[in-house]
């Protein structure tokens, strides 16, 4: 049953980015993107990784799709017209060519071949809260604390420049 789930998933993650990369309307793509992410949170869901499950729908899926839509629809970008240059239709033969190996790669999968055995030593713990922590404040404790450091510098000045305007 979960790898049904693990293709399912994957299909409807593929045919949402091809739909994202080919659409012309922003917002449409933009939205296609969102259906992208959010099968790839359900990947992670798969794969016993609630924590950056939740963590990907939260951060990619909210808030950088929020702003991309923000900045979307405040440059009002209008869609023109054309007739097709053969650079896309020889883009568009490449995406037909890249989806059609990609669709005979997952019956081959599905038919003869099996995906990798899982090994305990990758699966135990992954993607879980306290597994997470535990990394990030041993072997990455530097590299985190400089992010956050980063994260205050820019939220002060935002603030500043805020502030300014004001005034």
């Amino acid at each position: 049953m979960q790898q049904l789930m693990f293709y399912i998933i994957g299909g409807v993650a593929i045919l949402s980015a091809l739909i994202m990369v080919t659409n012309k309307k922003p917002v449409s793509a933009a939205m296609s993107l969102i259906v992208a992410m959010l099968c790839l949170s359900g990947m992670y869901v798969l794969l016993d990784a609630h924590l950056i499950a939740v963590l990907q729908i939260i951060v990619y899926a909210g808030a950088i799709m929020v702003l991309f839509l923000f900045v979307i629809m405040l440059l009002n970008i209008q869609e023109k017209e054309g007739r097709l240059s053969g650079h896309k239709i020889f883009l568009q033969f490449a995406w037909i060519m890249l989806v059609g190996y990609i669709f005979i790669s997952m019956v081959k999968l599905i038919g003869g071949g099996s995906l990798p055995a899982r090994t305990e030593e990758s699966i135990n713990g992954f993607g879980t809260t306290k597994a997470v922590g535990e990394i990030l404040f041993t072997d990455f404790l530097l590299p985190f604390e400089i992010a956050s450091i980063l994260l205050l510098a820019a939220i002060v000045g935002a603030v500043i420049l805020a502030k300014q305007r004001v005034d």
